[in-house]
């Protein structure tokens, strides 16, 4: 019996829920910033780049979140829909906030630091009036992401996304995504990101992220399992615990557990491997693949996007994802 039902009379697979920005790359890699005088324009943002992980692999995609009305705003916009993907739900905001931009610094393939200006900006002005109940219906799944959480009104918009997708038997994702610019602390992370954890199917994050929602006073690291089985007592039905470099390890509410496996990749940074990897897994869960199979084509795709420059523009299709499992690790069932 599979973990997940998705309904497949609906014309929606997926819908991103929240940030919506531009990365700005570094082209002179292997230098500090206070070196680097060029970068590279792409569309940022955890949920934006799942989303557009999906829908470059064939699924039918929308996205519900807020741009600026400056020329930032419309690059998004219009590169979403050259994707495929609907932006009916996305709103131009008219308050005068900005684009969140993410500066990314590439010192070595191992020592990448971001640097993220997340004043008044547009993603997190997004209201529960913004958030359609009918088009939540319409989709089979949709992405919240933690980001999404750190400021009001943006908070409470997620919560009504939540709320109506548990309403209609929408499969919900949380990528609890923690980016400590945005929130005020880490007991303000974790209050908020266990609220909608508790509500989700499927949760993903790191060791250290899943800590900050178990941990309120930071007394220790948690354990995997223990982590899967406290989420398996509210709703979810699969838990994946990202570690980086050593894979992934997914548990399930019926008693499994699947240590994910990683893949070779000529690495030029570090940041786009989590929303590669989701991605990748979330598609392989969503075509009713074993658990095991979707954690190994998620890898794969993270060992395409480490390779790149790009996070978003180097999310890969299907057949390339596929020629690297072939390549380098058997196929599993």
């Amino acid at each position: 019996m599979p973990m997940l039902t998705f309904d497949v009379t609906r014309p929606i697979d997926f819908i991103g829920v929240g940030r919506l920005c531009i990365d700005l790359n570094a082209n002179e890699i292997h230098r500090p910033m206070e070196e680097t005088r060029t970068f590279t324009k792409y569309v940022g943002g955890s949920p934006a780049n799942i989303t557009i992980a999906l829908a470059r692999l064939g699924l039918k995609t929308g996205f519900i979140g807020r741009v600026a009305n400056d020329q930032h705003g419309r690059f998004i916009v219009n590169y979403l829909e050259e994707r495929g993907i609907d932006t009916s739900n996305v709103i131009t905001d008219p308050s005068g906030s900005v684009t969140g931009l993410a500066f990314t610094e590439i010192k070595s393939p191992t020592e990448c630091s971001i640097l993220m200006y997340r004043d008044n900006v547009a993603d997190l002005k997004l209201e529960p009036g913004d958030v359609s109940e009918e088009y939540i219906r319409r989709s089979k799944s949709i992405l919240i992401s933690g980001t999404a959480l750190a400021r009001s009104p943006s908070r409470e918009a997620v919560f009504v996304a939540l709320e109506y997708a548990r309403k209609h038997n929408v499969v919900v994702f949380f990528d609890i995504d923690y980016r400590p610019w945005t929130w005020t602390s880490e007991a303000e992370t974790g209050v908020y990101c266990r609220l909608v954890a508790e509500k989700s199917d499927v949760i993903l994050g790191g060791r250290e992220e899943f800590d900050l929602l178990e941990d309120l006073h930071g007394t220790g690291q948690g354990n995997d399992r223990e982590t899967a089985d406290m989420w398996f007592a509210h709703r979810a039905k699969i838990v994946l615990v990202k570690h980086g470099g050593d894979g992934s390890t997914a548990f399930t509410s019926d008693g499994q557990i699947y240590k994910g496996t990683t893949f070779p990749a000529n690495v030029v940074k570090t940041f786009g491997a989590g929303d590669s990897f989701a991605g990748g897994f979330i598609y392989g869960l969503m075509n009713g693949w074993s658990i095991a199979r979707s954690q190994q084509f998620g890898a794969a795709s993270a060992s395409i996007v480490v390779s790149s420059h790009s996070s978003s523009e180097a999310m890969p299709t299907a057949d390339e994802i596929q020629a690297v499992i072939d390549k380098y690790g058997q196929r599993e069932s």
